[in-house]
């Protein structure tokens, strides 16, 4: 059974950083793309960022480049996100996803996702 747990949620003032964590088990972890995405209240799911199995490369939406990391560990089959000079708009849950092959900007091209993690930026 695949599982996909994210934590590091929580409520943050503008201006902080903040990590998440997504650990997985049950999938080959290390032949896996990962993604991050979000959803605030009323809006769409979007993408923010995602890694190719080994780590070396990563993609980011526009609104997160320069502030937000992405990174993973694959002998401890977790996918992290580092946020900085986090704003309110970031303000929402947020989501691991894991699929084969490569990474994608597209949330329905991921097999498994995580139960999401909230998190709050206050201004």
């Amino acid at each position: 059974q695949v599982q996909l747990v994210e934590s590091g949620g929580g409520l943050v003032q503008a201006g902080g950083s903040l990590g998440l964590s997504c650990a997985t088990s049950g999938l080959t972890f290390s032949s896996a793309a990962m993604g991050w995405f979000r959803q605030a209240p009323g809006k769409e799911r979007e993408f923010v960022a995602a890694i190719t199995w080994s780590g070396a490369i990563a993609y980011y939406a526009d609104s997160v480049r320069g502030r937000f990391t992405i990174s993973r560990d694959n002998a401890k089959n977790t996918v992290y996100l580092q946020m900085s000079s986090l704003k309110a708009e970031d303000t929402a849950v947020y989501y691991c996803a894991a699929k084969a092959s490569r990474p994608s900007t597209r949330g329905n091209e991921y097999d498994y996702w995580g139960q999401g993690t909230q998190v709050t930026v206050s201004s």
